[in-house]
């Protein structure tokens, strides 16, 4: 009955979505208040049946209930609680399902807090973030229902894919979804704008913040993500350049720019076009992603669902908004003329280069994603683009942006000399040089990506911290005075610099063993001595692992003790790879059991991953870097935005 309920409310939530879609967007048009003010009921009901129909297809999970074909095919009594609840979103209708739940909260956050917005403007947003919840809510009701019950109830379920049962990936889809359906927000303040007929500072102010927050879910999200592949997959990597893991990292490139290109409106009233454009290019790389995950058109672990009929249709959805984002675009125009100019020197400048850079990157990995398919398509060929392409092409723009944004920082606006901007960031120089010298004299004068890697991270790192130095006028007692959005933007350089480092050691310092081990017979991996000790049967709760104990020593002393897995589950018949990691501060010890060897002996591959860590500790530095400037007061209130004028009521 509670499942029915759910789908019960999933449809009311469509009808309210088209109210939500109609009733502003036409009050909007006509001026009239009562009308525009059903935007925000509707978006709060709507939010809170779908919020409804999410509880109820999570009860089921928690309580096993196996009529429902979703839990018996993702689900199983013997699953660990953590695994029943993350089940709901490891699937493909579960997924949708938290997706328009997002949408939803977005849309109804923008109803509660948008008090400052033009009664107007506000409207359109609501309008609209509603009229893309028709859009989703009508693929899950047609396409996608997760409450369809089975013929006859199975006793069991089918139990979720195994490599979805980890920590990491209970909690990378919830965080990518809030980044990937927040840039939605971004997208209907544009399309509002569009239909408005005016951009101005004001509107950046207020569209900054939903575009901040999304960027911060999508880092954390991708960060998780990229965590998970290490430690879990087994291949000692951080990241493949795989399809799905592209398709988070396209919007997530385009929502940096957005930010950067939204601060040249707000201070400067330029570049209007450019930023409309990029927040409708966000969230249509954002659409893009979920067409690649659902319709099988591009093979990867992550993907969901490979139906070709869901396939079409969100990529009808994709064309729908997307497209008619761009017609209105091209016929808005000339409301959307700057107003000032700007010299070749000048901190918007900076920011266009920035801009550029980072939207080229993004196209280069959208072309390096989806070549396989246009060669498949037009010349009947299978190629696959792999990491040496994205390495190689995408690289040269990401060292550009690092040597571009410490000076573009501290540049003025308008006009600027350059020799005057360099000169304050001459000691951020001075030890960045010698950092690369100590990268030097430690070995990796082989190694130019170790030594030009770290280089360029220490610059981004010393860089910001400069750049405090100056904005608090060369005064201790002010640094922590500054407004949080400055200290914020610092954090982000900062922590993409120890990002930088972090990747650039790792990379060029690793090392890599697989042999045969013996038990009891000790070997060597850069200059760590590792044995293994025993090879021993594991029960887990829901699968059967081969369990190897390793300890490792290094100059007699014993360091750790590792016991990698290789695990079965019966239910899917499919094995995993559980590596054994020793995190440390300066390197990991990594770890893999392999299989039994016919002449004894067991395979096991061992990695030295220095700076590994530096990985994460970049992406949670940025992540607080960006949370710290949304907690910026100054992006809570409009400031010096004009009161909604008064409307006439309607008749």
């Amino acid at each position: 009955m509670l499942a029915e309920l759910g789908h019960f409310a999933l449809i009311l939530a469509f009808g309210v979505a088209i109210i939500q879609t109609v009733f502003p967007l036409i009050g909007a048009h006509q001026r009239w208040r009562s009308w525009m003010a059903v935007g925000d009921p509707a978006a709060t009901a709507q939010f809170l049946l779908i919020a409804g129909a999410f509880a109820a297809i999570t009860y089921a999970f928690v309580t096993s209930d196996f009529s429902l074909q979703l839990v018996y095919a993702n689900s199983h009594t013997d699953k660990p609680m953590l695994y029943k609840i993350s089940g709901v979103w490891g699937n493909h209708e579960g997924s949708m399902l938290l997706w328009v739940l997002i949408l939803a909260g977005f849309g109804a956050a923008a109803a509660w807090f948008g008090g400052d917005l033009p009664d107007s403007l506000r409207a359109r947003v609501l309008g609209v973030q509603g009229a893309i919840g028709v859009a989703f809510l009508a693929f899950i009701l047609f396409t996608s229902n997760p409450f369809t019950r089975m013929v006859e109830p199975a006793f069991n379920g089918r139990d979720l894919n195994p490599l979805l049962q980890d920590p990491g990936l209970a909690f990378h889809p919830p965080f990518l979804y809030l980044g990937y359906v927040g840039l939605s927000m971004a997208f209907s303040f544009a399309v509002a704008a569009l239909l408005e007929g005016r951009v101005d500072a004001a509107w950046a102010r207020w569209v900054r913040p939903w575009t901040l927050a999304a960027w911060i879910f999508l880092t954390i999200g991708i960060g998780l993500g990229s965590w998970w592949a290490y430690y879990e997959l087994g291949w000692g990597g951080f990241w493949f350049w795989d399809p799905v893991e592209n398709a988070s990292f396209m919007p997530w490139l385009l929502a940096a720019a957005l930010l950067h290109s939204a601060i040249v409106v707000e201070k400067r009233e330029l570049l209007k076009s450019w930023t409309i454009l990029l927040a409708i290019m966000a969230f249509g790389f954002s659409l893009i992603g979920t067409f690649i995950v659902r319709s099988g058109v591009i093979t990867s672990v992550h993907s969901f669902a490979s139906d070709p009929e869901r396939g079409v249709f969100i990529l009808a959805i994709l064309g729908g908004f997307v497209g008619g984002a761009l017609i209105l675009y091209a016929a808005r125009a000339g409301a959307m003329e700057a107003k000032g100019v700007f010299s070749m020197v000048s901190r918007e400048s900076a920011l266009v280069a920035n801009n550029i850079l980072l939207a080229v990157s993004a196209l280069v990995v959208f072309t390096g994603t989806i070549w396989p398919l246009i060669a498949e398509l037009f010349w009947a060929r299978k190629l696959s683009v792999g990491a040496p392409f994205f390495e190689q092409a995408f690289t040269p723009f990401m060292i550009l942006l690092a040597i571009i944004l410490p000076i573009g920082a501290v540049m003025p606006w308008k006009r600027a000399q350059l020799s005057r901007a360099v000169k304050p960031m001459m000691p951020a120089l001075g030890l960045a040089l010698a950092v690369m010298a100590l990268i030097w004299a430690m070995g990796a004068n082989r190694s130019a990506l170790a030594l030009f890697g770290a280089g360029l991270g220490s610059w981004l790192v010393f860089g910001a911290l400069t750049e405090l130095w100056l904005r608090a006028g060369r005064t201790p007692a002010r640094l922590m005075r500054l407004p949080r959005a400055d200290l914020g933007k610092a954090c982000a350089h900062g922590g993409l610099g120890v990002l930088f480092i972090g990747v650039a050691l790792l990379m060029a310092w690793a090392t890599e063993d697989v042999r045969v081990a013996q038990i009891g017979e000790p070997f060597t991996v850069s200059g760590f001595e590792i044995t293994l000790d025993s090879v021993d049967q594991v029960q887990g709760p829901n699968y059967v692992s081969v369990m190897g104990t390793l300890s490792v020593r290094r100059d007699g002393e014993l360091l750790t003790v590792l016991q990698p897995e290789k695990r079965n589950y019966p239910v899917q018949a499919m094995p995993t790879t559980e590596a054994a990691i020793d995190n440390g501060f300066w390197r990991d010890i990594y770890l893999v059991i392999g299989d039994a060897q016919e002449g004894g002996g067991w395979a096991v591959r061992s990695y030295i991953k220095p700076f590994t860590n530096w990985i994460w500790a970049g992406i949670l530095i940025m992540s607080f870097g960006g949370f710290l400037s949304l907690t910026d007061r100054r992006y809570r209130v409009a400031a010096g935005a004009r009161k909604a004028a008064k409307l006439q009521p309607a008749e």
